[in-house]
């Protein structure tokens, strides 16, 4: 199986740990040091070499940062972990609710005499620190580039990983490396820019079209690039990992040791592009005033995919949607109380993996029953493994990395007879995702701009929660890709081609939570009788097809349309997911995509 069961991180290996750190910063004369999640590559996703805040505290979640004081530790985390972060750390790390406390504000709480806390220049950005820096004016508190702690004191650190590189084929990627090359570098040149730095692996990833396994669930590579504005790329990756692309790469793309790396930078010509968000500090700090600050050049066309990649998604999203429904299928058929969590997950891997096309899954499977589903993230264990029992809700969020797409579909599943006041909240969350999926909104806006779309049913109940409605996701790439959000904070336009979730949820902490997802893909919205003829209007094409639970649905809060548009949805499930899936399951499936 790609997902292991196994415990990775306890809370009571944190205070020693702790301790050991504190001893190195007295040896240092610090007062405190961060430990972000990020590694060197700034992506969401670190490797086991790179996993130090959950070796540090514990704390397992994908966003987040320890900062470490001689007599106090805050583990700063947003709303979709303030429940997970409870369980993992222990008495010795406080909690700090981020970004409503800032790093600035608590640490001038907790060192009122001035201080100085170090931080490691790989593994933050210029925009991070300049914006701490900022808050900081005044306080007497200063951050100081330094070594890193923690590496001194992780003495059975995993080695950093050297997976392959493989080429990601062309018939997927739609467009040769070669003319991405090209095509960005004349950005570069029209910017009067001579080179940009990229190190997300999923960026220069995309613009090589190569893959790889340096991250587990995210088929992607580690390396730096840099781009120059005649096309031609210097990469900074292991030889023997780029073997097996030699020829592929060809003789635009020029190879290197990842140690030679700062010191290619310290000859380069200048203006180069950085991204102030994703690069190092110590890329910035190695290019000086040559530094030109912009986007990353891969950001956007990235995110905006092209018609074979938008195929395949469609492609990868129905395979994946017969196995979802072999799986709910085949949990229907169980009496409650005779199925574990482990199960229902290494079931649906299972099904996954009938097709052959299974790359990896893209990310552990979620399947929290009970109180575990209001855990957002919550990943079961051999130690947290329950039970589904009657009467419970089971939040099944998962995907797979196939070569053609990415895919990540959540369903909230009734176990037995469930309670009406989660049924009545699991209607408003549907509602909420019907809403954003009708929606027609002008070109140009954001998605800070429609996001409450989503949310207006539980606002009307005094509910809501704590997670943004919806993530980029890439074409066999990471499962979380930017700039494009459903977010109150996004400010990227949403563009024809972006593939976002559409998953709004409710939790209620130790009783049960509830998500329902789907992958939409962002299309120009044809016109309407009676519409501007001169508004560009844009809307959105459904990726993801299995049935929604109708057991958990209160038809009087869904008004007509709602109703239209799930009967309509269902109608399309049963088309192009029932030649997908076995005979005893296409029985089950007629049933569950019957009109409300």
């Amino acid at each position: 199986m790609f997902q292991s069961f196994e415990v990775t991180a306890r809370p009571e290996q944190g205070p020693p740990r702790l301790q050991a750190l504190r001893t190195e910063l007295a040896a240092e004369g610090l007062d405190g040091f961060l430990i972000p999640r990020a590694d060197a590559y700034q992506g969401e996703y670190v490797a086991p070499h790179d996993d130090r805040l959950a070796w540090l505290t514990g704390f397992t979640g994908s966003a987040g940062f320890c900062c470490a004081l001689r007599d106090v530790s805050g583990v700063f985390i947003d709303g979709r972990y303030r429940t997970q972060v409870k369980a993992q750390v222990a008495a010795e790390f406080t909690p700090v609710p981020w970004p409503e406390i800032s790093l600035a504000t608590w640490l001038s709480e907790q060192l009122p005499q001035d201080g100085t806390v170090g931080f490691d220049p790989w593994l933050h950005t210029p925009g991070q620190i300049a914006q701490t820096e900022a808050a900081l004016a005044g306080s007497g508190v200063v951050l100081k580039r330094c070594a890193n702690l923690v590496d001194r004191i992780w003495t059975d650190q995993p080695p950093a990983p050297m997976e392959p590189v493989k080429i990601h084929p062309l018939e997927f990627a739609g467009e040769s490396h070669a003319a991405k090359r090209g095509r960005l570098a004349q950005g570069l040149k029209d910017a009067g820019e001579k080179a940009a730095v990229i190190t997300l692996p999923d960026s220069h990833n995309w613009l090589l079209n190569i893959r790889g396994a340096d991250i587990p669930r995210n088929p992607v590579v580690h390396g730096f690039a840099v781009l120059h504005d005649t096309g031609a790329v210097d990469l900074f990756m292991s030889r023997p990992k780029l073997a097996p692309v030699a020829e592929h790469l060809g003789p635009e793309v020029s190879t290197y040791e990842p140690d030679q790396f700062l010191s290619f930078l310290e000859g380069l010509e200048g203006p180069v592009r950085l991204d102030k968000q994703s690069v190092p500090v110590i890329v910035a700090d190695t290019l000086g005033d040559r530094a030109s600050w912009g986007e990353d050049p891969c950001s956007l066309p990235k995110a905006c995919k092209n018609e074979a990649e938008i195929a395949g998604s469609v492609e990868a999203h129905l395979r994946d949607g017969a196995a979802l429904c072999e799986l709910l299928a085949w949990l229907d058929a169980q009496a409650p109380d005779t199925v574990t969590e482990t199960q229902v997950v290494s079931k649906l891997e299972g099904f996954r993996r009938t097709s052959n096309a299974l790359q990896d899954i893209s990310f552990d499977t979620i399947a929290g029953s009970g109180p575990n589903g209001a855990i957002m993230h919550y990943r079961v264990t051999t130690e947290t493994d329950s039970v589904l029992e009657d009467g419970q809700l089971l939040v099944l969020d998962s995907g797979g990395q196939y070569l053609d797409g990415t895919t990540d579909i959540t369903r909230t599943v009734a176990i037995g007879a469930p309670p009406a006041e989660a049924c009545a909240a699991f209607t408003r969350v549907l509602a909420g995702m019907i809403a954003m999926s009708r929606l027609r909104w002008p070109a140009g806006l954001a998605g800070s701009h429609i996001e409450a779309v989503g949310r207006m049913p539980l606002w009307l109940a005094g509910q809501d929660f704590d997670h943004g409605l919806g993530h980029g996701v890439g074409a066999y790439l990471s499962v979380h890709e930017g700039p494009q959000r459903l977010s109150r904070i996004s400010t990227v336009p949403l563009r024809p081609g972006m593939i976002l979730s559409n998953e709004p949820g409710y939790y209620r902490e130790g009783a049960f939570g509830i998500r329902i997802e789907n992958l939409l893909v962002v299309r120009d919205a044809p016109a309407l009788p009676g519409g501007d003829d001169h508004r560009a209007m844009l809307h959105w094409e459904t990726l993801s097809f299995a049935p929604i639970d109708k057991r958990l649905i209160d038809p009087a809060l869904l008004d007509p349309a709602a109703r239209d548009w799930l009967n309509t949805y269902h109608a399309e499930v049963a088309r192009k997911i029932g030649p997908r899936v076995s005979p005893a399951t296409k029985l089950w499936l007629d049933a569950a995509t019957e009109p409300l």
